[in-house]
């Protein structure tokens, strides 16, 4: 086997930048990125990363939710192969290496087997998946929900902020939502899901880390609080006989925030909204809503946590003579990564950069709906700041090109032994 030496790699990275920057250009406004489910400018990019799959020895095809895929034969026809990619989504504004940078790196990844007659024991397969963000439907994971046949029913009746449901988009785009099932893969299809991503975070900058292992993808559960107290007039009822919910609330707080600091350091917790009423100068508040975020990578300590807070918060109430009320609108379990696949990665890394880091993923990906059927694997990649989802986010040509070196020796040492599937 040919692994790739370091000329190579900073070729195939500098490489990976300018299509990252020619895929950044399919936007739906010049003054930012945006592309959509189902957009012109989504079709405008499948159509372009279908080019770079073929140009790469692959056999393209889109699928029927929107999925542009290749496949990278194996030794033998039809043989297992080895699913690698990420979404080219975007949010509103975005940055250009979300997503994108995981799908370019793939098809480089292949270029280099193709450019060297190599053919692997397993296949190797490419998707870039038509939306994991959700930014037009509100729907996130669809185009991997998709290829896992995971769809609710419902989801082709979602419309977007013009009221165009997910059925007639595809319908206008020349896709049947009648057909959304036939974009599912059997579960023999592939031996495993590698997703290479930026961090979207600061741990590896710190750690003067070009790439990391995944752990986890966070669990997370959303909640919509409230304290409801009793509003008065500001001068004259006395501080002693106040039931102020804002004063509860910001009690709360610090104690989410110290509570959460003592715990694990990788669990998270996080309060983004606050509405005050009545919200006048001279009126004491009496009633506030809230909203609570908690993160983890292991669901017990996510519980553990959530379940201590929600407590206190009774306990806060109480003391003051107020009620709180707490209901869960969102949940996702937390998603490991496969064992497996993360000691061949560590392994990996420590021969590229010289030693390995693992973390947690604070964001979700599309690993979450692909680890329900097939083990998951995800490598990070540093980015400036740890900024996302946001024009300046940035990376260093330099840590692609070790990212793609580490994706090839991934991919060969995977190829050789896949590993043991344990989901159902």
């Amino acid at each position: 086997m040919s692994a790739m030496d370091k000329l190579a790699a900073g070729r195939a990275g500098a490489r990976i930048m300018a299509r990252c920057d020619e895929l950044a250009a399919i936007s739906e406004s010049a003054d930012g990125l945006t592309r959509v489910y189902l957009s012109a400018e989504h079709l405008r990019a499948n159509a372009l990363v279908g080019e770079w799959m073929q140009a790469a020895g692959m056999r393209v095809w889109q699928d029927a939710v929107g999925n542009i895929c290749g496949r990278y034969e194996g030794q033998r026809a039809g043989a297992q192969a080895l699913l690698l990619g990420s979404h080219l989504d975007t949010v509103r504004n975005a940055g250009r290496y979300d997503g994108m940078l995981g799908v370019v790196a793939a098809i480089e990844t292949v270029q280099h087997f193709h450019d060297r007659g190599i053919r692997l024991p397993l296949a190797i397969e490419i998707v870039g998946f038509a939306d994991e963000e959700g930014t037009r439907f509100g729907i996130t994971l669809l185009g991997s929900r998709g290829l896992t046949g995971t769809w609710p029913q419902g989801w082709v009746e979602q419309a977007d902020a013009n009221g165009v449901s997910v059925a007639q988009a595809m319908t206008a785009v020349g896709l049947d939502a009648a057909q959304v099932p036939s974009a599912a893969r059997n579960a023999d299809d592939f031996a495993a899901y590698l997703e290479l991503h930026i961090e979207q975070g600061p741990c590896l900058e710190r750690e003067e880390l070009a790439l990391g292992v995944v752990t986890a993808i966070n669990g997370a559960r959303r909640l919509n609080c409230r304290f409801v107290g009793m509003a008065g007039h500001a001068g004259t009822v006395p501080m002693s006989h106040r039931k102020d919910a804002l004063a509860a609330a910001a009690q709360w707080m610090v104690y989410i925030e110290a509570q959460t600091a003592q715990r694990d350091p990788q669990l998270v917790a996080t309060v983004g909204s606050l509405q005050c009423h009545p919200g006048a100068v001279n009126v004491i508040p009496g009633e506030v809503a809230l909203t609570l975020d908690v993160r983890g990578p292991e669901d017990q300590a996510l519980a553990d946590l959530l379940d201590d807070l929600l407590s206190q918060a009774q306990a806060i109430a109480r003391q003051r003579g107020l009620q709180f009320h707490a209901s869960q609108y969102y949940g996702i379990p937390a998603t490991r990564c496969d064992d497996a696949m993360q000691a061949s990665l560590a392994q990996v890394l420590t021969q590229v950069q010289g030693r390995s880091l693992s973390l947690p993923s604070g964001a979700g990906h599309d690993a979450i709906a692909m680890a329900e059927h097939w083990p998951v694997g995800m490598l990070f990649v540093r980015c400036a700041g740890g900024v996302s989802h946001h024009p300046a986010e940035a990376v260093e040509v330099g840590d692609v090109a070790l990212a793609i070196q580490a994706c090839v020796d991934w991919v060969q040492a995977l190829a050789m032994e896949p590993p043991a599937k344990s989901v159902e």
